[in-house]
């Protein structure tokens, strides 16, 4: 269970938390000497928040470590990402309904467009939107292999997930995707002799995907990642004593709260607001809430500058909706840096965000951005220490010991 030591010190509490995660935050200026993509928005409402709060820098996984978004949040919300290690797979395919059990083996598809020599030349097939989408993943349900059953359901965009079910499955496999263009999809590469069996049967279904995909101008072909089965996670709930929720757009989100015991609040709409919104009506009902904002990530791996920073202004501009419900501890962060620069995940540190009016012990700061955060008075901390002080300021744990 994360954090032992924590259980015992839980104490009953009608206080709210609101942990809002702003997807790959952290950036680097263009220039030397420049603004990095929080710094360069105009964020009045989070900076008012970090001249009455304190401010600090959060290491996801360990100091030069660069994460994936799974392990990243795994972080945040106090599970040691290298101790709980969860594929890709079974975030996406949790966070559209598809049932994972152990033994089962997940992964998560991407689309890509190939040329004639079966190189790819978009890994993520132009990101074509949903709707065209969908009609790619029915191409891909009608695949059938002997001896076990396959489940393949569309994400979002270009995404896709597939389950695997029967006997003697192993997710020891590495993933398809060579991370680069110009080179043929990989072949799914057992890493030990147990997976031998379960990586042909993915190269099996791999090779009849890629005869049904083969007519399709874009996304006519496709790489898998992050093989996985259930890791069977302690709860929230039994580690923490909240009954948390979670509003996210993106699904992989929705499938790591999922495994941890949240509850995924369906809503409309994919704007800060709509999250928002989301947020006031479930109010009552919860006193921990995850709140994901996706598209900082997305214009980070972009290369959009400019577009990230504008994705940052919304959720400032938003946030007079969420500080209306008077939280006791708002903690701004994100999971990992994706600086625009880089156009990729980093090992970066996080701006780190907390604001508790009744107890903080607020720092000299005044505006929230990467300089400012580098000389906050929460220091550097670990992701993983975000529960553990968000639980403190809320008044929910007891003193440890006589």
């Amino acid at each position: 269970m994360p954090f032992d030591h924590l259980p015992p010190l839980l104490r009953t509490s009608s206080s709210k938390i609101v942990l809002l995660v702003l997807d790959g935050l952290g950036g680097l200026p263009i220039e030397a000497g420049g603004p990095t993509e929080l710094e360069a928005a105009k964020t009045p409402n989070m900076d008012r928040l970090a001249s009455e709060g304190a401010l600090g820098q959060a290491t996801p996984i360990r100091p030069g470590i660069t994460p994936g978004s799974g392990p990243a949040h795994l972080a945040l919300f106090g599970y040691d990402p290298l101790e709980y290690e969860i594929g890709r797979g079974v975030l996406e395919s949790v966070g559209v309904g598809l049932q994972v059990k152990a033994g089962d083996v997940a992964a998560r598809g991407n689309f890509c467009t190939l040329n004639e020599q079966g190189n790819i030349t978009d890994r993520r097939a132009g990101r074509i939107p949903t709707a065209e989408a969908i009609p790619v993943v029915e191409q891909l349900k009608s695949i059938s292999l002997s001896g076990v059953t396959t489940e393949v359901r569309h994400v979002k965009e270009y995404r896709f997930a597939i389950v695997m079910r029967g006997e003697g499955l192993n997710p020891e496999i590495d993933d398809t995707d060579p991370q680069r263009t110009g080179v043929p999809p990989l072949s799914a590469i057992p890493r030990s002799p147990a997976a031998d069996h379960t990586a042909d049967l993915f190269n099996q279904w791999i090779a009849k995907a890629r005869q049904a995909l083969a007519d399709n101008q874009k996304a006519n072909g496709l790489t898998l990642r992050g093989f996985a089965t259930d890791p069977n996670l302690p709860t929230f709930q039994d580690s923490y004593g909240l009954n948390a929720a979670a509003i996210s757009v993106y699904p992989m989100y929705k499938g790591v709260a999922n495994l941890v015991g949240m509850e995924v609040i369906d809503f409309k709409g994919e704007t800060p607001e709509d999250e928002f919104n989301a947020l006031a009506d479930v109010w009552q009902e919860h006193d921990f809430f995850f709140i994901h904002i996706k598209k900082t990530d997305s214009k980070g791996e972009d290369g959009d500058f400019a577009g990230k920073a504008q994705i940052i202004e919304s959720v400032d501009r938003a946030l007079p909706a969420l500080l209306n419900l008077n939280p006791e501890v708002l903690i701004i962060t994100g999971d990992h840096s994706t600086p625009a620069k880089m156009r990729t995940h980093s090992w970066h540190p996080v701006p780190f965000l907390l604001w508790a009016p009744a107890t903080v012990r607020s720092d000299v700061q005044s505006s929230f951005g990467e300089s400012a955060c580098a000389r906050g008075g929460l220091g550097n901390i670990s992701s993983m220490d975000t529960l553990p002080l968000a639980l403190a300021h809320a008044g929910r744990l007891e003193k440890f010991g006589a």
